[in-house]
């Protein structure tokens, strides 16, 4: 079965050139856009992987949160920023401000937020800086990628995309390396005792200088604006026209799949928590596991950005799931040993690497240019409403059944959702549902 949403590679002769191309001249497969924004994404997420590699110990052994209040807060990472992610996009497309100012002030909230967690003592604060932390990744996410997609050609879109996000999981990768030398640095425990934060204040603070470079490398380094992006409009902006642009049956498709797989995609955070359990590995290596998936990605996300380009970046982001699955199997099995955590890491890796990128790909294919951000917050928005609604439901099926069982009901869940977005993702029988 072929998965229609493949463009065509032939750019029409008239096509203003991407930034940065003279005339008549073929546009780079990456755009110097493209790479400056990578840069601002990797030193971005450094920032922010130091903070997310230890908060979910420190919170559930340190603060003695229980998993259903942990979901909870992990689903404020997912969900809080969804609404305001559809407001960043519109408001990138058709305000004064353009993408990239409203992609600085989503990283400059961010950068903000990482000081106040020196000031965070209690769950009920910690939460409220995550929730400010994560508008301002809803504000940028659109706006960024509506970027990428509006500075490279329809048929290298995968390719930009896996490589924007290679850079990006670069940060990821040397995130938790940098919080375990701070925190090995600063000579504080790794657990809260007593009240004591120890060594997590070093952490918050060095993520907070990090991030203010990221935000200093945007307003210096990428251009103000894009090929096809509108010039300022003295019109308001309104909702209404972005969630009017699910009338395009190729991106309501296309939402409705990230929605319904969204659902059963259980959170990084509790899928390190199980994994650390089924090894029993020490609370002080804990930081560490995120590196296993982040070095996949690093590795697949540009291979297999390009062969979403090749053979269909729906179908591609069908399959990625399907490794997920597969990682879910290997963690509910009966083997176990440092083998089998590998393999999961991987291929958790290679999941995201099949579809982070390539869901943006795919939807920056079923949008027009004048709309481009605001279509790609409406698929955004919809995956993070559902993950968090995933969080909370996890949460508290692990607090009631615990943590295994909750596993293999998300499992069985995953597997229906991809068999029903692989039907809803079919070929088009109307050839007016094709993105052209």
């Amino acid at each position: 079965m072929y998965l229609a949403d493949r463009r065509g590679t032939t750019a029409p002769a008239s096509a203003a050139a991407a930034p940065g191309t003279r005339p008549g001249r073929r546009a780079a497969a990456v755009p110097g856009t493209v790479l400056a924004l990578g840069a601002v994404s990797l030193i971005t997420d450094v920032s922010s992987e130091m903070v997310s590699a230890v908060l979910p110990l420190y919170l559930l052994t340190g603060l003695g949160l229980s998993p259903l209040g942990f979901g909870v807060l992990d689903g404020l990472n997912n969900g809080v920023g969804a609404l305001v992610r559809l407001a960043g996009g519109h408001l990138a497309d058709r305000g004064r401000s353009g993408h990239k100012t409203v992609a600085a002030v989503g990283y400059g909230l961010s950068a903000l937020c990482k000081p106040l967690l020196l000031l965070a003592h209690t769950v009920p604060l910690i939460g409220a800086v995550i929730a400010v932390d994560r508008t301002g990744k809803g504000l940028r996410t659109a706006p960024r990628d509506a970027m990428i997609s509006l500075a490279t050609e329809p048929e290298h879109r995968g390719r930009a995309f896996g490589v924007h996000r290679a850079m990006d999981t670069a940060g990821a990768l040397l995130g938790p390396l940098v919080a375990f030398a701070v925190l090995r640095l600063a000579g504080g425990p790794l657990l809260a005792d007593g009240g004591e934060k120890g060594g997590y204040d070093a952490v918050f603070a060095v993520s907070g200088c990090v991030a203010a470079l990221g935000v200093l490398v945007l307003l210096l380094f990428v251009p103000g604006r894009q090929r096809g992006e509108r010039a300022p409009s003295p019109a308001p902006a309104s909702l209404r026209d972005a969630v009017a642009l699910l009338r395009l049956p190729a991106l309501r498709r296309l939402t409705v799949c990230a929605v319904l797989l969204g659902l059963t995609t259980v959170s990084d955070s509790f899928l390190y928590l199980l994994l650390q359990r089924r090894l029993g590995l020490s609370a002080q290596w804990f930081p560490l596991l995120p590196l296993g998936t982040a070095a996949a990605f690093l590795l697949l996300a540009v291979p297999l950005g390009a062969l979403a380009d090749r053979i269909g970046r729906r179908r591609l982001f069908l399959a990625g799931h399907g490794l997920l699955l597969l990682a879910y199997g290997l963690l509910l099995g009966p083997v176990s040993g440092d083998a089998v955590a590998v393999c999961v890491l991987l291929l958790h890796g290679a999941f995201y690497a099949s579809t982070d990128g390539v869901l943006a790909a795919a939807a920056a294919d079923a949008v027009p240019e004048g709309q481009r951000g605001a279509g790609l917050a409406l698929v955004g928005t919809g995956q993070a409403l559902a993950r968090f609604a995933c969080s909370l439901a996890f949460g508290a099926a692990w607090s009631a059944a615990g943590g295994t069982t909750a596993l293999a009901w998300s499992a069985g869940a995953l597997a229906l959702c991809v068999a029903g977005a692989a039907y809803v993702l079919r070929e088009p029988r109307d050839p007016s549902e094709v993105p052209s």
